[in-house]
C-alpha cells in the first residue's frame, strides 16, 4: 500500500526543520473558541491532529483535554512539553477511525489547517462524520482550515529560509486540477526534498460537509480576533453545533 505523505513527514525532519511554532497564536485560536461557545459546560474536549501539542496544553488550561495525531514523534513531543499535572492526555491514531465512544466530547476542535490531508474526498467526508459521532448532541465541532480564494491570490511560489543554519527552500504551486495546495521543501547542498499536499476546500464546502454530517454551522470566522471570513481573510474558522 502507498505510503501517504503525511505519514513519513511529520516525523523528525519536520521537528528539525521546524521546531518553534507560535505560542502566542495557539493561546489567540484557544482565546477564540471560548469566546464563541460562551460558559457551556464543556467536560471534555479532543483536539484532533494535535501535532506536538501546541493547541492542547492551552486547551488544557481550561477543560480536560485528549490530544490525538498520527505522528509517535510528535506526540512524544507534546508528552514531553506538557506540565505533567492536569495537562492534555494523548492517544495516536488516524482521525479517520477515532478511538472513543459515542458522543464522548462536548467540543473537537481541529485547528491550524490540520485538515485536507488525503487525496480523495471520501476520507475527508469520514472525517467530519467520525467527529459527529464522537461529539455530544449541542457539543461544537471548529474546523480551522486556509482561506482557499485568499491562498490562492496571495501565494509566493518560492521563498528560502534559514532554519538551524540550514537554507531551505520551499516551492509552491496549485495543482493542474486546482484541488490542491502543493509544497515542495527542500534542504539546499542536499539530496532530500519533502512534500506536502492540502486539499484546498472553500468555506463553503466546509460548511456543506459539517452540516451533511449533523452539525448546524453558526459561524465563520476569518481570523482568529473573530472578525467574520471574507475573501481577503487568510483562515475560515467554522463553527458548528451537533444536532
Amino acid at each position: 500500500m502507498k505510503t501517504e505523505w503525511f505519514e513519513s513527514w511529520f516525523g523528525a525532519e519536520y521537528v528539525a526543520l521546524y521546531p518553534h511554532r507560535d505560542e502566542a497564536e495557539a493561546e489567540d485560536a484557544v482565546d477564540l473558541v471560548e469566546r464563541t461557545i460562551g460558559d457551556v459546560e464543556v467536560p471534555r474536549v479532543l483536539d484532533l491532529a494535535c501535532g506536538a501539542g501546541r493547541h492542547s496544553h492551552v486547551l488544557a488550561k481550561r477543560w480536560w483535554t485528549a490530544g490525538l495525531d498520527l505522528s509517535e514523534i510528535l506526540l512524544r513531543l507534546a508528552i514531553k512539553e506538557g506540565d505533567k499535572d492536569g495537562d492534555a492526555e494523548f492517544v495516536r491514531g488516524d482521525m479517520r477511525v477515532l478511538p472513543f465512544r459515542d458522543d464522548a466530547f462536548q467540543l473537537v476542535v481541529n485547528l491550524f489547517t490540520s485538515f485536507g490531508y488525503f487525496q480523495d474526498d471520501a476520507s475527508h467526508i469520514t472525517v467530519v462524520q467520525e467527529v459527529a459521532r464522537v461529539t455530544a448532541p449541542g457539543g461544537t465541532f471548529v474546523l480551522d482550515f486556509l482561506n482557499t480564494r485568499h491562498l490562492r491570490e496571495t501565494l509566493v511560489p518560492y521563498d528560502e529560509r534559514d532554519i538551524g543554519g540550514k537554507i531551505v527552500e520551499q516551492r509552491r504551486e496549485i495543482s493542474d486540477d486546482g484541488r490542491f495546495v502543493i509544497k515542495h521543501i527542500c534542504i539546499r547542498g542536499e539530496s532530500r526534498e519533502f512534500t506536502e499536499r492540502v486539499r484546498l476546500f472553500d468555506p463553503d464546502e466546509l460548511r456543506d460537509m459539517m452540516e451533511d454530517a449533523g452539525f448546524f454551522v453558526t459561524s465563520t470566522y476569518g481570523n482568529y480576533d473573530g472578525t467574520l471570513v471574507t475573501p481577503s481573510s487568510p483562515r475560515a474558522i467554522v463553527f458548528g453545533r451537533k444536532r
